[in-house]
């Protein structure tokens, strides 16, 4: 659950500052990307771990109402995870997460819910839960011959080096690129050097989300830069699990890797548009609307 506070700044440290609201809102990496996935036209079905309360009654249902399938989800004895995002004036925020039943989305569940795995075509994970999961989810999936994107966030201080070489994608922001491929700098050109270490190190695909400064793609075949559509933003939270779950969905589609990422990046800017996590994502007529009107005016611009 996310509990989200409104400041006009964030607070230095030793620093109080008062907030002008405080709400609770559906979120959680995972979630938040399946709901994404779902509301955008996927079949999706969601494993993880909630707690026996009144959050995670919440949870389950409001993802039940974007379209995921949560009969698999676990009922654990902790208390149900919360993040605490303060987002400033400008839509930029800060998130604290305590991972709470998160934790119980261990090895011996997913083994338990093996048939999920069997029967997906696409395996998409983040690092809320245990690293042992995640690297267990990754290597069943490809024993399994799936397709798996992981969203490396937060990025872990050390990765598995057989790990990078099953992963399909991996869609870190620029921070998390840099601290899984080390090195410093935000400019573009340093996030494709980064980036082509990830390749070395056997990803397929390597998807950075930038911001207002749009994806960039890396592979074997080369680098690619997808521009951002320009909007102001209000509240940033979720924008990359919005990102990553339409960017799963139209890979689903078979859309080839130039539209799936436009669809992705039209979808996240309707997102950052509008506050709270799921809340803030748009359904599939809103984005292809969107995108439809972004590209031809990107076309229009181009021709000119």
């Amino acid at each position: 659950m996310d509990m989200v506070i409104d400041m006009v700044q964030m607070p230095a440290v030793g620093e109080t500052v008062l907030g002008s609201s405080l709400t609770y809102n559906p979120g959680g990496k995972g979630a938040n990307q399946a709901c994404a996935a779902a509301r955008l036209g996927g079949n999706v079905k969601m494993l993880g771990c909630v707690g026996n309360d009144e959050f995670g009654e919440l949870l389950k249902k409001n993802l039940s109402r974007c379209g995921v399938d949560v009969s698999d989800i676990k009922t654990g004895s902790k208390n149900t995870g919360l993040a605490c995002i303060y987002v400033d004036s400008q839509g930029n925020n800060s998130i604290v997460v305590i991972p709470g039943a998160n934790l119980e989305c261990d090895v011996e569940y997913l083994k338990a819910c093996d048939k999920a795995f069997q029967e997906c075509d696409y395996l998409i994970l983040q690092m809320e839960i245990p690293k042992e999961a995640i690297y267990y989810a990754i290597n069943r999936a490809k024993e399994l011959s799936k397709t798996v994107i992981l969203n490396p966030a937060p990025a872990p201080d050390e990765f598995p080096e057989d790990i990078f070489q099953k992963l399909d994608y991996i869609t870190p922001n620029g921070t998390e690129l840099l601290k899984l491929g080390g090195g410093s700098g935000n400019t573009i050109e340093k996030y494709t050097q980064v980036a082509r270490k990830l390749v070395d190190k056997g990803v397929k695909n390597v998807l950075v989300t930038m911001g207002e400064k749009g994806a960039l793609l890396v592979s074997e075949k080369g680098a690619e830069i997808f521009p951002a559509r320009k909007v102001t933003p209000i509240d940033t939270t979720a924008a990359g699990d919005c990102f990553n779950g339409a960017f799963l969905v139209a890979l689903s589609e078979g859309m080839d890797h130039n539209k799936a990422v436009m669809f992705a990046n039209a979808a996240s800017s309707i997102a950052v548009t509008r506050n709270g996590a799921q809340a803030s994502i748009p359904d599939r007529n809103e984005t292809d609307e969107v995108l439809e009107d972004w590209i031809y005016k990107i076309s229009k611009t181009s021709f000119e």
